[in-house]
Order: C-alpha cells, then sequence, then structure tokens
C-alpha cells in the first residue's frame, strides 16, 4: 500500500507516464478504505491471532480480505481519460480492461448495471467491500468479483482493484465484527480455471494493452518513489 501511494504523490502529470502495476499480498491482509476505523469493522484481537495484517488503503470503500489474489493499480492523467472529471464514467472506462480479461478467459463478465433490473438499488455502502455492489462493479454469472476504488489528486488519477483467484470470502468474514450472511454466494473467483497466476498476470496485461490500444514497458520503482514509500511506511508506524 505504501508503494501505491508513492506511486501516487510521486507522479506528475505533465511529464510521467502512466503507470500499471500488478502484485500480489504475502502474507494474507485486511485493507482498510481510508474513512474507515479499523476497530469498528474488525475483530483485532482476532487478527493479530491469527498473523492476519491490517493496513489502510489511500482509497475509499469497504473493508478488502487480500489473500490469494492478483491486484493491479494504476495511475494516470485525468486528461487522458473521456469524461475524465466524471467519476462514474472513468470507472466504467479504465475497468473496460477487467471486462475484456474475463471475457477472453470465456467467462460470462457483465457490468451489474447491465445485470440487475433498473428498479435494483445499487450502491450503497456496505463495511466490507465485497457484499456491496456498485453499478460499475463486474458480475460473473451474477456473482460479484473483485472490487475497485479511486483517489485523486489534482490533475491525477489513481485507480487499484483486486482479482481473487481463489474464493476467499468467507476466510475473512470470519475476522469481521458482524460477519456477512451468505458472502461466498454473492461472490465469486478464478478458482475453476486452475490457471497459474503468472499465465493470469500475463493475461491482465495483455488485456489492458490492447483494450487502451498502448504498448506496456517493463519499470522498477524510481529512487524518489522508493524514498517516498519507505516514508509512508515510517508515517503509518
Amino acid at each position: 500500500m505504501a508503494i501505491d501511494e508513492a506511486l501516487l504523490s510521486c507522479f506528475d502529470p505533465e511529464e510521467s507516464m502512466p503507470v500499471l502495476r500488478l502484485y500480489g499480498w504475502s502474507p494474507p491482509a485486511f485493507s482498510c478504505g481510508r474513512f474507515q476505523k479499523p476497530e469498528e469493522i474488525l475483530n483485532m484481537d482476532l487478527c493479530n491471532r491469527g498473523g492476519v495484517q491490517v493496513v489502510k488503503r489511500i482509497t475509499g470503500g469497504g473493508v478488502i480480505y487480500h489473500a490469494n489474489e492478483l491486484t493491479y493499480s494504476l495511475v494516470c492523467p485525468t486528461d487522458l481519460l473521456p469524461g475524465g472529471h466524471n467519476v462514474k464514467e472513468a470507472f466504467f472506462y479504465l475497468t473496460s480492461f477487467l471486462l475484456a480479461f474475463y471475457k477472453k478467459l470465456g467467462l460470462d463478465a457483465v457490468y451489474a448495471a447491465e445485470h440487475f433490473p433498473e428498479n435494483k438499488r445499487l450502491g450503497e455502502r456496505t463495511p466490507l467491500c465485497f457484499a456491496g455492489v456498485e453499478s460499475c462493479d463486474i458480475l460473473i454469472n451474477g456473482k460479484k468479483i473483485g472490487g475497485n476504488a479511486q483517489r485523486r489528486l489534482k490533475k491525477v488519477l489513481f485507480q487499484h482493484g483486486s482479482i481473487p483467484l481463489v474464493q476467499m470470502a468467507d476466510k475473512g468474514d470470519r475476522y469481521l465484527l458482524h460477519p456477512e450472511t451468505n458472502i461466498t454466494e454473492r461472490t465469486t473467483a478464478l478458482e475453476e480455471l486452475e490457471l497459474d497466476r503468472k499465465v493470469l498476470a500475463s493475461a491482465l496485461a495483455t488485456a489492458f494493452a490492447e483494450s487502451f490500444q498502448v504498448t506496456l514497458k517493463a519499470d522498477e520503482l524510481s529512487a524518489e518513489e522508493l524514498e517516498s514509500a519507505k516514508a509512508h511506511i515510517q508515517k503509518t508506524a
């Protein structure tokens, strides 16, 4: 999370190239939205006993249990986005590569806005990210997969999201002060595909490049980004 924060804080909308980062989590951890208080949502004693770390995200939204998943983050100038100053339009645009990724895997993936009838209430806030459904969330066979969140600074947009490789929602649910009922019946993961994580990461990168018609170039964190990440860690320690 410190690296994500560094990618955003070091990004220059006039000079920096857009960034796509792919990563994972070890050991398992909860990330809480920037406006959440972990002790009001999680059984912190149980988390400590179970060795489950709890961190803060720079984005809003509900708590997410990160375990066996593929996670992405991206940073770009808002000027690159069609309707870049409209939050919902930006969400649909930037998650389009995820929709393409799932469809290339042969999955029946659609936006929640397309799946539910018009009178279905979407966007209700929930303490657990996966329990709520926004119009731009992606569903596979009617079940929510992963979650995505944004943060904006002046002329810069940051977004990150999770792609569960294994259904772990019930594993994380036990650490909540108020567990969600039947959460595994409302969410899904990619485990039935039985594909290697590296294969999926490559497919995700390809879907990103094709969707936005860009060429991806592998890179390392700059010295400025590394120092910024260390500073963010020290600030929250």
